[in-house]
């Protein structure tokens, strides 16, 4: 019998564990082809503004999705060959080396790829088309996908499996290497011991949990992090990594030491179940370290990526409040300006000249500015009536009354934005022609006219605004330099790319002339963050494969070792049902506290480190959860999946 054919009977012979290993592969194909393929789509590159961009994002993606599927396969692989000791060691008797089993699973690795491809470029293909659809929705492009199978997708597919039979290859000649032939034969006949566990330890991993916990909810404003910051971020990652890894190593098996102690201990299933987890501890606290750490990485991942996603479309409002706005030029400038906006087909809502003083601040731009390296060194002094004027046709609750000396800075984008009581109001001097003090009444995250911007660079800078009361206007307004702003509303400001770059090419004809359209930031970062959510979508998905990999092929070895015990127990009378029962109570402990805990790490870090950033957005803190409540179903399902498996594997014949 040639290698071949031994490989085709192989196949045959072990079609559940094959069916296993195939369905990893092929969850790989379609995951790996349908992300490429939206590269090559022609339809999705007609649709963007930044194709550029999103070729270099798919491009970084696709790297990171390739490295995904590479532990993926791997960790299946490694599962598959473990399971095939004891058949690797009867070839190895009957003659065959180490390179000839080798080769023979090369053979194995290529049909399974051709299956697996040809299976996987077919289904990607179709679901190319409906994710290619997802992407534009989330774009809020209205452009039709059409079904494709890009020969490049198909090419970097082929190659992508090619070398990972390859590796795949080197892995299985590497572990065969690596026994002895009595280990082949006794492969499954390992006991682990119980793990020795401690109340002082057990008490530790509690404690270094909870250190991380209350590090993480004292907030990024607490002295912890302003003054020790490096110091509460090893405590934090010392905290969670060490604490979980002491958790399932030490407390876990504390619990059920205890629960052994108890008077009840010997009533119903109680013993079955623990007895059984405490010598699994051993080999399942690095598992379950990993599921719970990479449960909790998925959540965040996906979770920031949806937050970052639902912010953009109101941040990029708040960082680029005028629709188009540019310092006021030449008369026949604006003129020509004008009749360009009013003809580009966008409806024009409205359009106002507003005046603005310019002037130097002698106070540090600090207390009044958050970051005062991202505004412009000079101030504009805007008038309270001005200011309201504006408001009136952008947002009238926004509007301002001031007296005397009062002052209000815009510092949109601050995270520490306030109103001053009276006697705590700071002092703010400024020069114009001589030098004025205003009382700071309200350091305000509101934008009055925006980020500069560039249909090139985006954003570049923005101009550092004061609102001061009208009398105290006049009275300056004389002997200052002055500065006009000529402000657009238009309709549909989110596609007017090229009438941004066609105005902007005239202002820029007047070196240092201020500029600034929603437009010019809209598409570039709707875009990157919809590609980003779509991504981290994509890498959810087959980090969520990849973990169910970890926990499946986990107790499918668990269960198989045990076939003889629950035989043992069959014969003694335990019927179906307590073996039920038995089964559920011993998965629930392996998988809730990784579950628990993975969804504790996510939150703590979601909520006090990105929700508290972004307080002024409704609606996130339903999002993660439903992230959150997304994930647990996923994971229940696992469960539910586990137990059947593990059920019928136990009832099959040792």
């Amino acid at each position: 019998m040639s290698l071949l054919e031994l490989t085709v009977r192989n196949v045959k012979r072990n079609f559940r564990l094959y069916s296993i290993y195939l369905f990893s592969m092929i969850a790989g194909v379609i995951i790996q082809f349908t992300f490429t393929s939206l590269m090559y789509n022609k339809d999705i590159m007609d649709a963007l503004q930044n194709r550029a961009n999103f070729q270099t994002g798919v491009g970084i993606a696709s790297l990171v999705v390739f490295l995904f599927i590479i532990f993926f396969i791997l960790y299946a692989n490694s599962f598959f060959m473990k399971q095939r000791k004891k058949e690797f060691g009867m070839y190895l008797l009957y003659g065959l080396n180490e390179r000839q089993i080798t080769r023979m699973v090369f053979y194995e690795t290529l049909i399974m790829s051709a299956i697996s491809l040809f299976t996987g470029i077919l289904i990607g293909g179709l679901l190319s088309k409906l994710f290619g659809m997802l992407l534009m929705d989330l774009m809020h492009y209205d452009q039709v996908i059409s079904l494709s199978f890009p020969m490049p997708s198909i090419a970097a597919t082929i190659g992508v499996f090619l070398l990972l039979a390859m590796i795949i290859s080197v892995q299985s000649y590497i572990m065969l290497n690596r026994v002895q032939l009595t280990e082949l034969f006794h492969a499954k006949q390992k006991m682990e011991k119980p793990v020795r566990v401690s109340s002082a330890w057990a008490m530790i991993a509690v404690l270094l949990l909870g250190m991380a916990f209350a590090l993480i909810s004292s907030g990024k404003g607490s002295v912890f992090w302003q003054d020790y910051a490096t110091v509460s971020m090893i405590a934090v990652t010392v905290g969670i990594i060490a604490g979980t890894f002491l958790f399932f190593r030490q407390f876990a098996g504390w619990l059920l030491q205890a629960v052994s102690r108890r008077k009840k201990y010997y009533e119903g299933n109680t013993m079955l179940w623990t007895s059984s987890l405490r010598f699994q501890i051993r080999g399942n606290t690095l598992n379950l370290t990993f599921i719970s750490l990479f449960s909790a990485a998925i959540m965040l991942l996906l979770s920031f990526m949806t937050i970052n996603y639902k912010v953009q479309f109101e941040a990029v409002g708040r960082n680029l409040p005028n629709d188009i706005a540019f310092e006021s030029l030449a008369s026949s400038t604006n003129n020509r300006i004008d009749s360009l906006i009013r003809s580009s087909g966008h409806e024009v809502r409205y359009h106002l000249t507003q005046e603005a003083i310019v002037a130097e601040p002698v106070s540090d731009m600090g207390p009044a500015f958050e970051n005062p390296e991202y505004y412009t060194p000079y101030l504009l002094l805007v008038s309270e009536q001005t200011y309201n004027g504006l408001m009136q046709e952008r947002d009238p609750k926004q509007s301002l009354d001031l007296q005397g000396e009062e002052a209000v800075t815009l510092a949109q984008g601050s995270d520490f934005a306030q109103s001053y009581a009276a006697n705590r109001q700071p002092e703010f001097k400024v020069k114009t022609d001589g030098e004025t003090a205003f009382r700071i009444i309200e350091k305000k995250d509101y934008a009055y006219l925006g980020w500069s911007s560039d249909p090139v660079r985006s954003m570049v800078i923005k101009p550092a605004v004061l609102v001061i009361s009208d009398e105290a206007y006049r009275s300056l307004r004389e002997h200052a330099d002055k500065k006009s702003f000529e402000i657009y509303g238009i309709a549909d400001a989110g596609r007017a790319e090229e009438l941004s770059k066609q105005v902007h090419a005239i202002v820029t004809e007047t070196p240092g002339a201020y500029y600034s359209s929603f437009a010019d930031v809209y598409s570039k970062q709707i875009e990157g963050s919809a590609l980003m959510l779509f991504s981290s979508g994509f890498l959810a998905l087959i980090a969520i494969f990849a973990l169910a990999s970890v926990i499946y092929f986990k107790q499918l070895r668990e269960a198989t070792d045990e076939r003889l015990q629950y035989t043992i127990l069959r014969k003694m009378g335990v019927d179906d049902r307590q073996m039920k029962s038995v089964i559920r109570k011993q998965l629930l402990f392996v998988f809730l506290p990784p579950l628990v805990l993975g969804v504790c790490h996510s939150w703590f870090i979601i909520k006090y480190y990105i929700l508290d950033s972004v307080q002024g957005f409704t609606g996130l803190s339903a999002t993660v959860w439903g992230i959150m409540g997304v994930y647990f179903l996923i994971y229940v399902l696992f469960y539910a999946s586990s137990t059947n498996v593990y059920y019928k594997i136990v009832n099959e014949n040792p």
